[in-house]
């Protein structure tokens, strides 16, 4: 019934979703050791609760974590064990809000809104070079030179840097799905090393020579002890790894669903005011983060059912955002859908601190794009999308485009 590696989940995961929601209590995913929540309702309220936890930290003891450890192939990755899988993403209770705090103060909402016209230029730019072409593969043309570069600018890393830092990013991101390889655990630590080694390199010199970057912002709040360096190196990490893949998937599947309603399309080229309400649409119908998930740092009782403490919950935004019961016409994309509670950034104390940049982003591209393309047509009739259950996204969208 459910396979999340397989190219037909990958292609269609929704009507998999649409029966997971029919079942009366979580099923339970071995593969993941995890029991799968995919309402609405249960997924949402998961996330918000506070005994719901990202970490065995927060209640287990050193030989259960390492024995977990073990069993989802985490140990013997020592760069990886200590950079990203004890990030900020995946600390609870106050090292979480202390560490959250120093990057919400560094990355607000006015703080990404003063960004506007550099993302703006870049995108002008970047169109400027695609659009010389009638034919485009946009996934990696126009979607992959954005996200990675714009919160690299924000970070302050070289802009030649960038190509580089987003390989390592699906590097490390990959290993976090359900097909744990040799292959992809060695690719994972290496990229972990690889990126240590280089934000060390930028880290020392921002202490030699502050700058009005957000890493020199970073730097800053280690040497007034609200970070350690692991924390600094982690979070920075964090920051721009979660840049680039998701923003790269919702632009790709964003850009398929306008393709595939194309009332839509024209119904945005008239009323440019509602690409703000059709980019939360994007996240909804398309989450790029379908899956994350929880422990139960107590006993807990959920869909009527009781679980111990240390219980590991599959939360399906993916499938969340699809209910009929929360959204109606919920397989139907609406560019005017409002109010529009998706669950694409999470819930509670881990929402995405990133949104505000991804939803600039998106906004810009398209809005630009359907200013400066008088017309996109689809070159593939059923576009790939890659397999695996931790992110969604597209192999590839070949486009053909027609200036305005």
């Amino acid at each position: 019934m459910f396979d999340p590696l397989s190219q037909a989940f990958a292609q269609d995961p929704y009507s998999v979703y649409d029966r997971l929601r029919q079942s009366p209590e979580p099923v339970f995913l071995g593969a993941m050791n995890c029991h799968l929540l995919s309402r609405y309702e249960d997924v949402e309220s998961t996330a918000r609760n506070p005994v719901m936890v990202r970490s065995l930290q927060a209640f287990a003891d050193d030989k259960t974590i390492a024995e977990q450890q073990r069993q989802a192939n985490f140990h013997d990755m020592p760069n990886h064990e200590q950079f990203v899988q004890f990030s900020m993403l995946e600390r609870d209770g106050e090292v979480h809000r202390r560490m959250r705090m120093v990057v919400l103060r560094a990355f607000s909402k006015a703080f990404i809104e003063k960004h506007r016209s550099m993302v703006q230029n870049y995108v002008n730019g970047l169109l400027d070079q695609v659009l010389q072409y009638r034919d485009i593969e946009f996934v990696e043309d126009l979607a992959a030179q954005l996200p990675g570069h714009i919160i690299g600018k924000i970070l302050g890393v070289p802009d030649e840097d960038c190509p580089l830092l987003r390989v390592w990013s699906e590097e490390i991101v990959q290993y976090f799905d359900a097909d744990r390889t040799p292959e992809n655990k060695a690719r994972a630590e290496s990229a972990t090393r690889n990126f240590y080694t280089y934000l060390i390199d930028q880290i020392d010199q921002r202490r030699k020579t502050p700058t009005g970057d957000l890493l020199t912002t970073l730097v800053q709040a280690e040497k007034n002890g609200e970070l350690s360096e692991t924390e600094l190196v982690s979070t920075s990490l964090l920051i721009l790894a979660g840049g680039h893949g998701s923003t790269i998937d919702v632009l790709g599947t964003g850009m398929l669903a306008l393709l595939r309603n194309p009332e839509t399309l024209k119904h945005l080229r008239g009323n440019p005011n509602l690409m703000g309400t059709a980019v939360q649409e994007m996240f909804r119908y398309d989450a790029p983060l379908p899956f994350f998930h929880r422990y139960a740092s107590e006993d807990v009782t959920v869909m009527g059912q009781d679980f111990p403490k240390g219980t590991k919950f599959g939360l399906l935004y993916g499938s969340a955002n699809r209910d009929s019961e929360a959204f109606p016409d919920a397989h139907q994309f609406r560019a005017d859908r409002f109010p529009n509670r998706h669950v694409a950034f999470g819930r509670g104390a881990h929402l995405c601190l990133g949104n505000n940049l991804a939803r600039l982003n998106l906004d810009i591209i398209f809005s630009t794009l359907l200013q400066r393309v008088a017309s996109f047509e689809l070159r593939d009739s059923e576009p790939q999308f890659r397999t695996g259950l931790s992110s969604r996204g597209l192999v590839s969208l070949p486009l053909r485009l027609r200036p305005a």
